[in-house]
């Protein structure tokens, strides 16, 4: 048993250095591979924050020949905790300011800044997008408001981290699209754009660190914006034509605007109705972060080409090399590939239908440039207003009707017409009581109407038809026409 015992016993110890020697060539590689992949991580995180700076400074580029304020260079200069701590985001802004020589002009402060959203109330989520969520708010002195600000759930703001993985970096990169937004409406005021209240940008406490400016989000920007209600083109088609003519007069407006403005010629690039909201009636843009300042440039007639589902156009290439016009044709189509095409033909006054038709076909065409589109639509308006398109009418349509001045109805009869400017009954502008008349002459179930001196925004009377009414009531401000030959469901005067 001794003998055996030796050979054993050796084994044994061999076996425990064996795997002692084992274990520490194992931990060996294991700490060789953990370094090697940390140096990895820390070169791939080193050029993400590099294309993530990249990509700060070019958007800070296209944004500086927008900003012409000390306001504006503030917006800048706080948009955030990211780029400061990062030396050549400055430098090159700063160089490129000086090699530009771009002069910066005052323009005055605005009315609403940060400390008016101290205990504002929120009433409604307006809408949201790939970059940017808008709210309806009051302000505490009870003025309503909209917030638009970077929407941290979007798209855009998604794609961001997956490709930098950077929260505090990816707010501001996200955030440009917004600065830019205000940058152009302090630069581009016009009535059929929305007017820009004011801006707060957050303070960034720029020396807490890094990890305290990540939990902060940065300099937070917010535009404060007049309010106004999404444009819903279902509910617009069922308007009155009136009414749809206003919309299609306000974006003529604009775009002759934009085709001249301090600016340049601006295109529209993401040309759709939900860039537009209705202020009390009156067509507003309300987005502008794809707004394009600058003409296209090309080499050949081939590069200024504007190809559309249904139609192509072009303009010739300059000897400047930019595509002259191109920005003004591109919105005037969209004018009437996404508005004229619907809201404009429809229930249009059989007396301006030929004047309309002509619109229609020089947009749809291309043959009339903004000038000439915006002087077609003046003269619609004017023969509107004026009634000139209404001079036959005979002064006999009246004969058939009793006029009561200083009166109105109760216990109405009321009947519903299309498209009529009430939901409960027949609500229609006319020029005169003689238009009135030949309206209710039309309608087999119109027995009198009504004019109160309640008027449109062109000036036409609002003029109520009815089947019946109970009674006659004193007022001073109205006046009842009672068809003769209908003349019933009068119970007393």
């Amino acid at each position: 048993m001794p003998a055996m015992g030796n050979p054993l016993c050796a084994a044994l110890i061999a076996f425990v250095v064996m795997s002692l020697l084992i274990t520490l060539l194992i931990n060996k590689w294991n700490f060789g591979a953990k370094g090697y992949n940390s140096t990895l991580l820390d070169e791939n995180l080193s050029l993400r924050r590099s294309a993530l700076i990249h990509e700060l400074n070019e958007r800070r580029k296209e944004l500086l020949p927008f900003f012409i304020s000390t306001d504006d260079e503030r917006l800048l200069d706080e948009s955030g905790y990211f780029s400061q701590q990062h030396k050549s985001f400055k430098t090159n802004v700063l160089d490129f300011i000086i090699e530009s020589g771009m002069p910066l002009e005052s323009t005055g402060p605005y009315e609403i800044g940060c400390d008016s959203l101290v205990d504002m109330r929120a009433v409604d989520i307006l809408g949201s997008g790939y970059t940017k969520l808008v709210l309806k708010v009051v302000l505490s002195e009870g003025q309503p408001v909209a917030l638009k600000f970077v929407n941290d759930q979007g798209f855009d703001m998604r794609k961001c981290l997956e490709d930098f993985n950077e929260p505090l970096g990816c707010h501001e990169l996200v955030s440009y699209k917004l600065k830019k937004e205000i940058a152009l409406l302090q630069r581009l005021q016009h009535q059929n754009i929305i007017e820009l209240k004011g801006h707060c940008v957050e303070d960034t406490g720029g020396g807490r660190g890094w990890e305290d400016a990540q939990r902060r989000g940065g300099g937070r920007v917010t535009a404060i914006l007049e309010q106004g209600a999404p444009l819903q083109m279902i509910q617009l088609l069922q308007s009155p034509w009136e009414e749809r003519f206003r919309v299609c007069l306000g974006l003529v407006r604009l775009l002759h605007y934009l085709s001249q403005s301090p600016l340049g010629s601006v295109a529209l690039l993401d040309f759709q109705p939900r860039q537009f909201v209705l202020v009390s009636g009156e067509l507003k843009l309300t987005d502008l972060d794809d707004a394009s300042a600058k003409e296209p440039v090309c080499q050949t007639d081939a590069d200024c080409a504007l190809q559309f589902p249904l139609r192509n156009f072009s303009v010739p290439c300059s000897a400047q090399g930019v595509c002259d016009g191109l920005n003004e044709r591109r919105n005037l189509y969209n004018a009437y590939r996404y508005f004229f095409t619907y809201l404009l033909p429809h229930q249009a006054p059989p007396a301006l239908k030929h004047l309309v038709d002509r619109i229609m076909n020089s947009t749809g065409e291309l043959s009339a440039n903004v000038n000439n589109t915006l002087e077609a639509f003046e003269q619609v308006l004017h023969v509107y207003k004026s009634g000139l398109h209404l001079d036959r009418l005979p002064p006999s349509l009246l004969r058939d009707y009793t006029v009561m001045r200083g009166m109105g109805t109760s216990g109405n009869g009321e009947y519903r017409c299309w498209p009529s400017y009430s939901l409960q009954g027949c609500v229609l502008s006319v020029q005169s009581a003689r238009e009135a008349a030949l309206m209710c002459n039309s309608h087999s179930q119109c027995t009198s109407f009504s004019l109160t001196g309640q008027r449109t925004w062109t000036g036409r009377l609002l003029a109520s038809f009815r089947t019946s009414f109970s009674h006659l009531v004193p007022d001073g401000d109205s006046e009842v026409y009672l068809r003769k030959t209908k003349a019933s469901g009068v119970s007393s005067v």
